[in-house]
């Protein structure tokens, strides 16, 4: 287990044919010359040039390093933000630390910002949830991202981060697919929804969200000598997942299925209690509409999405059929059925039949499933499809209707800040969302 504050590498972009930003400040590059104001970085003849706003060369290699003093920050143009997802697009942003610039093997650039832990923890909590959420909701939130990527961090330099298996079929022709972060190989962390989002200092850091990290400085979850693995979402839809229905086939004791409400809720274990579950409107404390709350805890762009607790989707046959060639690779012909094969506890789909008029596959895991019912990804796989059939008895339209935001596997976010509100502290909303952890001070 550590026992220091940890530097962080954060990938902030990659496969970019150019980069542009500002130096907010003198850096020093490589070692040797220094640069202020606007840049611009391109790869030629095998090596990246970084020339200031006159065109004057300061810096080339293949990897160039810029480093200012703690009041030194940068900007960077175009970090685009939600890859994939349905609030995708693009922001100027600045950071604190150090800024590198690696040339690829394909000849486009990756941008590295290297900070320590707790100052990178000040803009996560901010970019993942309003910085001007309730106090202790970021505390829980701090100590939680803080377990997330040390735990993560240790496994990977143990050589014991699982691999997801590859996109293709397996042996019994299933496509079964999770996500990690082992295509990350030359920095710890993405910044975006794929691990944690980070958006620099370019979101408001409030006194508050300042607050909550230096209050739990140190702190992590720890169940049985290790920091736990504590993963966090949107809001679970009324009870949370198992985290062997989301990655690897692993059980994790404190990523467990719970209710997320004062009172019990029975775990979904066909598809009659599936329909009954999805289509009804449990006590939770995810399941909130009060604006208040949500302007406090939610970044503006997730407060486009207000049906997160209880949605539907609707497709028109074709246009499903398209999503998933295009998404899949795969050409099934005319979809003729969905068919959960398997759900866990919070009626989320692990295993998915869908069934063609030429092929049928059975994809899995629950994101797979997403990602490839969804231009970008279904809010969850939580959900029960519904068809509507034609004269000719085929379906004319394929409508989903679902319950979450999100893959449910520990910290459901939208919960754990109306819980704060309602008098939790941080310490209860975590050891709810992780039961059997603690929470520990370890540096």
């Amino acid at each position: 287990m550590i026992a220091s504050e940890p530097l962080i590498r954060v990938g902030i972009f990659e496969h970019y044919p150019v980069a542009r930003g500002a130096f907010l400040g003198c850096f020093a590059i490589n070692g040797n010359t220094t640069g202020e104001g606007v840049f611009e970085v391109r790869p030629e003849g095998g090596k990246l040039l970084l020339r200031d706003g006159g065109g004057r060369t300061l810096a080339s290699g293949r990897e160039i390093g810029c480093i200012a003093d703690r009041t030194g920050r940068f900007l960077l143009q175009g970090v685009t933000i939600g890859i994939n997802f349905h609030w995708e697009r693009r922001q100027d942003q600045t950071f604190e630390g150090g800024l590198r610039f690696v040339l690829r093997d394909d000849g486009t650039i990756t941008a590295i910002n290297d900070i320590l832990l707790e100052d990178y923890l000040k803009s996560v909590i901010s970019s993942e949830m309003s910085a001007e959420a309730p106090l202790e909701f970021l505390k829980a939130h701090a100590i939680t991202s803080r377990s997330w990527l040390v735990a993560m961090l240790e496994r990977s330099r143990r050589g014991k981060l699982p691999q997801s298996p590859p996109g293709g079929p397996n042996a019994e022709g299933e496509i079964i697919r999770w996500y990690t972060r082992e295509d990350h190989d030359i920095y710890d962390v993405c910044a975006d929804d794929h691990c944690q989002r980070y958006q620099g200092v370019s979101t408001i850091i409030t006194a508050v969200a300042h607050e909550a990290v230096v209050a739990t400085r140190g702190q992590f979850l720890v169940f049985e000598g290790e920091i736990c693995d504590a993963r966090f979402y949107k809001a679970c839809g009324g009870r949370t997942e198992e985290f062997h229905n989301a990655w690897e086939d692993t059980p994790v004791p404190y990523l467990t299925s719970t209710s997320d409400a004062p009172s019990y809720h029975a775990p979904v274990t066909t598809e009659e209690s599936a329909a009954a579950w999805i289509l009804s409107q449990p006590e939770a404390y995810c399941n909130t509409k009060d604006p208040d709350l949500l302007r406090q805890v939610l970044p503006s762009f997730d407060r486009e999405t207000t049906d997160f607790f209880r949605w539907t989707v609707s497709y028109r046959r074709g246009e499903l059929e398209e999503i998933l060639r295009d998404r899949s690779g795969i050409d099934i012909g005319t979809l003729l059925d969905l068919v959960p094969l398997h759900r866990g506890p919070s009626g989320r789909i692990t295993r998915l039949r869908i069934v063609g008029s030429t092929r049928t596959i059975v994809v899995g895991k629950e994101l797979e499933i997403r990602r490839l019912l969804s231009r970008s990804h279904l809010y969850s796989s939580a959900f029960l499809p519904e068809f509507q059939r034609g004269s000719d008895g085929l379906p004319s339209t394929i409508v989903l209707r679902g319950a979450g935001w999100g893959h449910g596997v520990g910290l459901c976010q939208i919960g754990a800040a109306a819980m704060c509100a309602k008098g939790f502290n941080a310490e209860e909303v975590v050891m709810h969302y992780f039961p059997g952890a603690r929470a520990k001070k370890v540096y």
